[in-house]
């Protein structure tokens, strides 16, 4: 095991909490391996620990982040996404082949997901715009953090205006999902471009208001004037 792994995991157990572990779990439906650490202090250990690795070519750095992936702990996968996304200056249209395996092979609950694909993603589909349309193809995987990875990856471009046609196109093939972590993962994307483009949002929740399950609408909405979020929550649609 690589020396800088081994520190890792002995500050995060030196820093870990029996009753933070415990509690953080009511935050999830599903089953999490946890220290129990505040994320404050995983992100401070990140940034040090980035500084011991980020002379190491690209290629070892991806196989740390792995090898932190592997252990199922999700204060690890913190540590991969502040990680990758330190590396955004040197991000090539190949590594989504590595993040995709990343998302259908590690990601296991939403806390890691979105902090993975907010701003590493977000930043990948910047600088790479076409690799929009991988983002779509995700809404058809049978794994439902990579259906909710599609939406989330855009949420940081979505909150300063860019991709809104996108982020349309994304929320219509995951419209009727009927996970609740999807609804709420594309919800969110609706509601983040709702900032810049009110009235596009507002437009496109009339049209699919009928179809779109009340989670994803309630999350679209949320930050909208009380007049159009009244309009959007009447109850005319059927059921």
């Amino acid at each position: 095991m690589d020396p800088v792994i081994t520190r890792i995991r002995k500050d995060l157990e030196n820093i870990a909490d029996p009753a933070l572990q415990k509690s953080s779990k009511r935050f999830f439906k599903e089953e999490i391996r946890c220290y129990g650490t505040k994320t404050a202090a995983v992100i401070k250990l990140a940034k040090n620990s980035w500084k011991e690795v980020k002379s190491r070519p690209k290629p070892e750095i991806f196989a740390l982040c792995e090898e932190l992936y592997r252990s199922g702990y999700m204060e690890e996968s913190f540590i991969v996404s502040e990680w990758a996304h330190a590396l955004s200056g040197q991000y090539e249209r190949d590594d989504l082949i590595v993040f995709r395996r990343w998302i259908e092979s590690y990601i296991t609950n939403w806390a890691s997901c979105d902090g993975f694909c907010n701003h590493t993603l977000g930043d990948f589909v910047e600088l790479f715009p076409d690799t929009v349309d991988e983002l779509k193809r995700w809404t058809q995987s049978k794994n439902r953090w990579m259906r909710r990875a599609a939406a989330v990856s855009l949420i940081v471009p979505a909150k300063h205006g860019r991709f809104l046609q996108e982020s349309m196109e994304i929320a219509d093939l995951l419209l009727t999902d009927s996970d609740d972590m999807v609804q709420k993962g594309y919800g969110w994307l609706l509601k983040e471009a709702s900032r810049k483009h009110t009235e596009e949002i507002f437009a496109y929740v009339m049209k699919n208001k009928r179809r779109m399950p009340r989670t994803a609408l309630r999350y679209a909405i949320e930050l909208m004037p009380q007049e159009l979020r009244s309009e959007a929550m009447k109850k005319d649609w059927k059921r």
